[in-house]
């Protein structure tokens, strides 16, 4: 077994910190990208804020342009746990920017491997100390001379090494799964948008184009509303003294992306009271009608209920709607498709109202128009998307078991807990690494 001791954090690597990028230049949904503390999960990880995320459109420093793969960490708590969290800045198009209370993590030449001290830093112990120096009474500080000054105890490089393969492994493998799911969303997309928004369906050379309220459509289609051919029931308003286990699962508006999808980790469990029409189960079609940020990144959100978490059913709360389609479940692709478009997001955002929370009525919802398809075509869209729509939730699932299993594993590794000098390292490893 590797030999380990007990070392300062200073002795294996150097903190940078970012720069006071200027807030009158700072904008949405560019390509220069400000890493903030938002940018991190709390368990650890880089997260894209997508819609949400910040953007700078003013003069650039070099030096403080982030290269693709470098170990940042979270200097400011910003969210209860988050102080010290570390992440990977993507390998993606985008150009991501060190911004002030970011710490640019580099590690020592021979000291340390940088991977080893990405996952380190994850290490509830590590993260203790980091939390138990910080400052600040509402929003709490640290500084790179504090993390330097964090004990822990540490292997020799090569056991480093050996350590951050085992670990990168699993997000690896979380990688190429999340890839996937991208390509089979891409696959249901793609389809939708060329039968249906397009107009370029099996057959559609010999359908004739006629007018409508909402442009030329094929000839057989027709516009509808959707209150002809959905129902909305909104969410229980639910007290916070029943959400407490155990009970029923209540999806709230953090379950949902603000892309569309289901966000796995968003839901609760409730022991209150509640009517029929605020449950769901595995399948149904939710979407927000809600929108905290008062940006409208969300409000219009739709999802898919997932099975893991509801395999007994649940519940929703007034923050969202659940859309149930009068033909029964075959719909729900098309639909989660028709909500997932621009035009029903804009929709949404033009008929949202209120002062501190935006709000969106179920009359206004079920007033939207749109082209509705021929049952048969609807019918074959069905067959492809679902298949998609099980493929993908399978990934997601075993995503789940995999990033549990990493989480169990990191304390033990990066702490010498389990000794791994003996582990073939071929057996955990993605195919195109080894």
């Amino acid at each position: 077994m590797s030999e380990w001791r007990e070392r300062s954090l200073g002795d294996l690597l150097d903190i940078k910190h970012g720069f006071a990028f200027k807030g009158a230049a700072f904008s949405q949904g560019g390509v220069c990208r400000l890493v903030t503390p938002g940018n991190f999960y709390e368990q650890g990880g880089f997260r894209d804020r997508g819609p949400s995320q910040k953007s700078y459109t003013g003069p650039i420093p070099d030096e403080y342009v982030l290269a693709p793969g470098s170990v940042v960490i979270a200097m400011t708590e910003q969210a209860p746990g988050l102080l010290g969290s570390s992440g990977l800045v993507p390998r993606d198009d985008n150009t991501w920017l060190h911004n002030q209370r970011i710490g640019l993590v580099r590690a020592r030449d021979g000291a340390a491997d940088l991977r080893f001290l990405y996952y380190l830093f994850n290490d509830p112990s590590v993260r203790a100390q980091i939390s138990a120096s910080a400052t600040g009474t509402k929003v709490r500080h640290t500084a790179p001379g504090r993390i330097q000054a964090v004990k822990a105890s540490i292997p020799d490089i090569s056991t480093q090494s050996r350590i951050a393969s085992i670990l990168s492994a699993f997000d690896k493998i979380i990688e190429i799964n999340e890839r996937r799911v991208e390509l089979l969303e891409d696959l249901a997309r793609s389809l939708y948008r060329e039968w249906f928004v397009r107009f370029r369906f099996p057959g559609h050379e010999e359908v004739e184009v006629v007018d409508s309220e909402l442009g030329p459509i094929p000839e057989t289609w027709e516009v509808r509303r959707l209150r002809e051919v959905v129902s909305a029931d909104k969410g229980l308003s639910y007290k916070g003294a029943h959400l407490t286990e155990p009970g029923d699962p209540m999806a709230n508006l953090k379950c949902l992306t603000p892309a569309g999808g289901f966000r796995r980790g968003g839901t609760k469990t409730y022991s209150g009271s509640y009517k029929e029409r605020h449950t769901i189960a595995p399948g149904d079609l939710i979407v927000a009608n809600t929108d905290l940020t008062q940006a409208g990144h969300v409000i219009g959100s739709p999802a898919i209920v997932p099975g893991r978490g509801f395999e007994r059913g649940g519940l929703i709360s007034h923050h969202l709607f659940a859309v149930r389609p009068q033909t029964g479940r075959d719909a729900v692709p098309f639909l989660f498709q028709l909500f997932s478009s621009e035009r029903f997001r804009s929709f949404a955002r033009e008929r949202a109202s209120g002062t501190t929370v935006l709000g969106f009525r179920p009359n206004d919802f079920l007033d939207f128009a749109f082209v509705a398809p021929p049952r048969w075509l609807c019918g074959r869209f069905t067959e492809v998307a679902t298949a998609a729509i099980q493929s993908a939730e399978a990934l997601t699932d075993a995503n789940e078991d995999l990033a549990a299993t990493r989480d169990l594993l990191l304390p033990r590794l990066v702490t010498g807990r389990v000794d791994i000098s003996d582990v073939d390292l071929g057996h955990l490893l993605p195919a195109e690494t080894t």
